[in-house]
């Protein structure tokens, strides 16, 4: 709805304060009307017909602020920035240090495991795919983020915001995973599908569960799968082996199905997940 505008129908139904409007649909309502003038002013003719009250509220505000905006001094002008609060939380500062202290020791676990004769690059293996998962979680946790509340009852939170700060995590977490596994000679292809399957599992069943809980329930998975599969087969990265790499694409894919077919639920856990 960013480049059309509110059609009449929804438009009326959201002047007269239709509770049965989906969240969605809402969301996109307001978002739109934060930028277009044209439709602020069509909500603003239909409202006496809609909803008088509000309407009658709203003349009395105006009567009462424009004398006062009329003799206030004009402020001065500032340049516009984009502000990185749509992308990054406070949260985010510690969890990137923290990525980097895990991929230092995991360059230098694997620098002892090479040593010692072993093959190298098993502690980067895994390590990659979970911690984009603790990045999303971070990034959007009510508890980390002391301005969550403000920003969850926002109209641009949901779905859209959480797609944000993902990426941001990813620009932040990708760069880092690179230099360990160049490093320790790890083929990106190994981390990197098992990196995105995690971070668009933890989008998928973060519709369902809120995000922060969708991603522990997956950390907690990688953490007793790796170690039952190790005891199985002899080896720490059997599920990261490169005859593995189609099942990690299509749980990719599957996790990019249900983020887009239930983009809706984290609108609706926006405020208390």
């Amino acid at each position: 709805m960013s480049t059309e505008h509110v059609p009449d129908r929804l438009a009326g139904r959201y002047a007269s304060g239709d509770p049965g409007i989906p969240a969605d649909e809402l969301w996109a309502v307001e978002a739109h009307l934060e930028s277009c003038a044209r439709c602020r002013d069509r909500l603003r003719l239909m409202l006496p017909a809609r909803a008088p009250e509000v309407a009658a509220l709203v003349d009395g505000v105006w009567a009462g602020l424009l004398p006062a905006l009329h003799g206030a001094a004009p402020a001065p002008g500032r340049r516009r920035r984009r502000s990185l609060a749509a992308w990054l939380t406070p949260a985010m500062v510690p969890w990137a240090g923290m990525s980097l202290i895990v991929a230092v020791l995991a360059v230098v676990f694997d620098g002892a495991f090479r040593g010692a004769g072993a093959g190298g690059g098993v502690a980067v293996l895994l390590a990659a795919p979970v911690l984009p998962v603790l990045g999303v979680a971070a990034s959007w946790a009510a508890g980390a983020d002391p301005m969550h509340e403000l920003v969850a009852a926002t109209p641009r939170a949901g779905l859209p915001l959480v797609l944000r700060r993902t990426a941001a995590v990813l620009l932040v977490l990708i760069p880092i995973l690179l230099v360990a596994g160049a490093w320790t000679g790890v083929v990106i292809a190994q981390w990197l599908l098992p990196c995105l399957a995690f971070t668009t599992g933890t989008l998928a069943l973060g519709g369902l569960v809120g995000v922060a809980r969708a991603a522990g329930t997956l950390v907690a998975a990688w953490t007793v799968t790796v170690p039952a599969l190790a005891a199985t087969t002899g080896q720490w990265t059997a599920p990261l082996r490169t005859d593995v790499l189609p099942v990690w694409a299509g749980l990719m894919v599957i996790g990019a199905a249900v983020v887009v077919a239930r983009r809706g639920g984290h609108t609706a856990l926006a405020a208390s997940r």
